[in-house]
């Protein structure tokens, strides 16, 4: 059987018997599985391999009679679900596990583990050291492990991560709103991921990739939750490790010349994040607040997201008055 022939196969399947309905099913899987893994896929077939294999991984879960492929480790026996996205590094799946749902984040190649247990050093130092009452502006961890995949026997690091339904990166409202969100509502979006990043700075954690795609949102109650912490520098210092490459422009100097990181690394991402947010409806003076949080020489850039909050709120109190709550829509986020 071809790469091919197993993709036609398992597409065609509308049942588990369609694939596992003869004598020998478990040597049907394994086959099959050696064939569609993503790991040894035909150059070019990666992305077809991979929804091919979690579909296969599907029809052999339903064929034992389960809910969907189980994993177990130390701590807990997760029930996979579908995936849910695919980040930068990683794929990340639904997973069910004590009653709880949760995400399986994966990375795509092994050469990927040193990031993701960064991650998993960073949330383990927000949960012990940060303060309590801003817990929610970063995912829970809920485990981190070596997973060894059954087919190929690579060791991959698996981050499991809680995650909150309605949330949206902001890479969502600015397709919701393509020619810029009213100042007013990402007034609160910037207020919050400046505490986030307080929160983070006072804990000894630097996110490192304060991007559009890792800042995500709940409109209706004002949720901020910033994710992804594979960038991470912790409290040794350090450059960060790597750059999302279609948001290459988007980073300080001091990321693209691998010189160290520091807090106003984060503030100059968070900053070109919020104006480009407002896009064409910015006010001047917000415009010049975004210029001099992204200044080149990270020296003169503030440094202290505590300090710069408090700036950004007599600023916005001078152009808008008191704040007041304003409901925000987006009309084609998906919950």
């Amino acid at each position: 059987m071809t790469f091919a022939e197993a993709v036609a196969l398992v597409r065609a399947a509308r049942t588990p018997s369609d694939l596992f309905g003869n004598e020998q099913p478990a040597v049907t899987y394994r086959r099959m599985a050696r064939l569609l893994h993503p790991d040894v896929a035909p150059t070019g077939e990666t992305s077809t391999a991979t929804a091919v294999f979690a579909r296969l991984a599907d029809l052999w879960a339903r064929h034992q009679g389960r809910g969907g492929p189980g994993l177990q480790t130390r701590r807990h026996r997760y029930t996979i679900g579908e995936r849910f996205a695919s980040g930068d590094l990683a794929n990340l799946y639904r997973v069910r596990y004590d009653g709880e749902h949760a995400l399986l984040k994966l990375p795509r190649q092994p050469a990927y583990n040193d990031l993701l247990d960064r991650e998993a050093s960073a949330l383990d130092t927000l949960r012990r050291r940060g303060e309590a009452r801003h817990h929610a502006y970063a995912p829970r961890l809920v485990e981190s492990f070596r997973h060894e995949d059954p087919v190929t026997g690579v060791r991959r690091t698996a981050n499991v991560l809680t995650h909150s339904p309605g949330l949206v990166p902001l890479t969502e409202v600015n397709r919701a709103y393509p020619d810029g969100l009213d100042p007013r509502d990402v007034a609160w979006i910037w207020r919050r991921l400046l505490v986030a990043l307080g929160w983070a700075h006072r804990a000894g954690v630097l996110h490192g990739a304060v991007l559009p795609d890792h800042v995500l949102i709940e409109p209706e109650r004002h949720g901020v939750v910033l994710v992804d912490w594979c960038y991470s520098v912790g409290a040794g210092g350090g450059s960060v490790p790597a750059l999302v490459a279609r948001y290459r422009d988007w980073y300080p100097p001091e990321v693209t010349r691998r010189a160290p990181a520091m807090p106003a690394t984060d503030i100059h991402l968070a900053s070109r994040c919020m104006g480009w947010l407002m896009g064409a409806r910015a006010d001047t003076a917000l415009l010049r607040f975004v210029r001099g949080c992204t200044l080149r020489d990270p020296r003169r850039r503030p440094y202290d997201a505590w300090r710069l909050l408090g700036e950004l709120d007599e600023l916005l109190e001078r152009l808008y008055g008191p704040r007041r709550f304003r409901r925000l829509v987006l009309p084609t986020a998906n919950a």
